[in-house]
């Protein structure tokens, strides 16, 4: 339903909830997200369970990023993406579906793969950026965490009240 100033959709104030394209395992790639213009998220490391890593991609540029949770500097992005930034393109593909992650990074794969999407940002030789947006990523991460410490309820979180509600109850 339209009015002529665009779907009703784009005018709402609740953010429309898309699932998974397809089920993903959260050991690895525990967090994932299109954001801010970057494809950012949290990678597991390998060799230490207490040691995470911080990656992100930018829309249109490629620069990449990728460092510890205190701010150490991955040791495998070194003019190139690092395999924890491979995995995590991986996984946006597994989360938002290869055609939409395609997009929001400004590539055109042959094929809308986490393989084709990666090479074709490669092909561009993208710069090594700063680590900035580790610490807000990171502090996102935290966020999404902290709600799984939370009891299953139906009353309304505090700090997500300013969602309206999506239906009457009679």
């Amino acid at each position: 339903m339209s009015d002529g100033r665009g779907p009703d959709w784009e005018r709402s104030s609740t953010a429309r909830v898309l699932p998974p394209a397809r089920p993903r395992k959260l050991a690895k790639v525990p967090f994932v997200e299109l954001a801010d213009g970057r494809l950012q998220g949290v990678v597991s490391s390998g060799s230490d369970i207490g040691r995470v890593y911080v990656s992100s991609v930018e829309a249109g540029s490629h620069t990449f990023a990728c460092s510890t949770n205190n701010n150490r500097p991955c040791g495998g992005a070194r003019g190139m993406f690092c395999n924890h930034i491979l995995a995590m393109v991986n996984e946006a593909v597994l989360q938002y579906g290869g055609e939409r992650v395609a997009r929001y990074l400004k590539v055109e794969p042959d094929e809308p793969t986490g393989q084709a999407i990666a090479r074709d940002m490669m092909s561009t030789r993208p710069s090594q950026g700063d680590s900035a947006a580790a610490a807000t990523v990171f502090s996102q991460f935290l966020r999404h965490l902290a709600y799984l410490e939370l009891p299953p309820t139906t009353a309304p979180l505090p700090e997500m009240q300013w969602f309206p509600p999506t239906r009457a109850v009679v």
